[in-house]
């Protein structure tokens, strides 16, 4: 790797983005887990939580809008067969 002051940019800031970008996914990971977990109650509960984590997400860029719309409404089916 070369010494250019752009390239040492590039790579801080590829870091940086990859840290969060995992954070956010693991997150988004996390709540859907726990909504496919839970019985009735608190699987309805637990969706609304998991909607607003995966409308942030989208809405930073981590995942794509429509990505995230397919998500919200495959955890609602799942719920609503419960």
């Amino acid at each position: 790797m070369s010494a250019k002051g752009s390239e040492l940019k590039r790579v801080r800031q590829s870091i940086k983005n990859r840290t969060r970008n995992r954070h956010y996914k693991s997150l988004l990971s996390t709540t859907i887990k726990k909504v496919k977990s839970s019985d009735k109650k608190e699987a309805q509960a637990e969706l609304k939580e998991a909607i607003k984590t995966i409308d942030k997400i989208a809405s930073k860029g981590i995942i794509h809008k429509k990505n995230a719309s397919n998500k919200k409404s495959k955890l609602t089916k799942h719920v609503n067969q419960l």
